[in-house]
């Protein structure tokens, strides 16, 4: 829960003031053992949540870490997992929402998603067993991330949540998209993803770029690698903020990802912000920052658009009669 979920649940007599004053200490820090400190009121501040940083890390380690996290935590992501851990992983995390919750009444139930490609894994409680939106308050019933939401318009958009579109040059670039599009999905946005559309092939990009912008995409996540045009092209088309992430896709002059951010940090097209090579993490964040930000108030103008209509209404009636 965000700290405005929290308001909201107080302010409607949901929670009592002392369920309020624990949910809002900020500076709590989590111990695990002596091989982390997690900032528990990360998410609660910023709406991120707790990112396990696996490069380096003994299996053991971040099995311990995790499940210490999911304690008090509605969600976390364990990044740059080693490819052998993650289906061992997952299957402990698994194994200890099936503990957890016939311990506690079934309240800790979770979701786990993984990519192989992108080498990452988010956990989170299901959302059915969520008690209150991200957005306002409300109660939820379904998974906003992969269903359109009755609050969402004809095409599928979720008002509430914001969307974010994650594209690539090249299917050598899926990884770092995978790590963009499990953060945002974990932050609660909906993603729409296509692969492969880069400028070998530019006549790719025009259907796709269409179709997120039918859906009212609130940012675009770009991954190139080689010579990274595609994020100045994408962002000389639309109206939309777009993350540019090179990655270290390419050989020769300017491999390892430096011709790509070069190009990037070039570009000469405004609108485009560019974060590290092979950084799919911080691109999703952003982007979903930038979604739920867009999200909430937008939600704010449809309730109060909805409020004056209804108001109208009643005057006319009124008046009729």
């Amino acid at each position: 829960m965000s700290i405005r979920d929290i308001l909201k649940a107080l302010s409607d007599g949901k929670i009592s003031i002392d369920d309020a004053e624990k949910m809002l200490q900020l500076h709590k820090i989590e111990y695990v053992e002596d091989i982390a400190r997690l900032d528990v009121g990360r998410e609660l501040r910023r709406g991120v949540p707790e990112i396990v940083y696996a490069e380096g890390k003994e299996y053991s380690d971040l099995v311990n870490i995790a499940v210490t996290a999911l304690k008090s935590k509605d969600s976390i992501v364990i990044s740059r997992v080693k490819q052998e851990y993650i289906d061992m992983l997952v299957g402990e995390l698994m194994g200890s929402s099936n503990s957890s919750s016939s311990n506690s009444g079934g309240s800790r139930h979770l979701t786990v998603k993984s990519s192989k490609k992108g080498r990452i894994i988010a956990v989170a409680r299901r959302e059915e067993e969520k008690e209150y939106d991200d957005s306002d308050g409300s109660k939820k019933g379904s998974n906003s991330n992969n269903n359109s939401s009755s609050n969402g318009n004809d095409n599928g958009y979720d008002y509430y949540t914001g969307t974010v579109g994650v594209i690539t040059a090249g299917t050598s670039d899926i990884g770092v998209a995978e790590e963009a599009k499990l953060v945002a999905e974990a932050m609660g946005c909906k993603v729409i993803t296509s692969y492969d559309v880069g400028v070998a092939g530019l006549h790719r990009l025009f259907p796709i770029l269409k179709d997120m912008l039918t859906k009212d995409v609130d940012a675009i996540v770009v991954v190139a690698g080689m010579e990274g045009a595609l994020p100045s092209v994408v962002a000389s088309l639309v109206d939309v903020p777009v993350i540019g992430v090179p990655t270290s896709v390419g050989y020769g002059f300017g491999a390892g990802g430096v011709a790509a951010l070069t190009s990037m940090l070039q570009s000469c097209t405004l609108g485009l912000a560019v974060v590290n090579i092979d950084n799919g993490v911080g691109a999703g964040v952003l982007a979903a920052m930038i979604a739920k930000r867009v999200a909430r108030y937008r939600a704010e103008y449809i309730k109060a658009k909805a409020d004056v209509d209804t108001n109208t209404n009643i005057v006319d009636t009124k008046v009729n009669q």
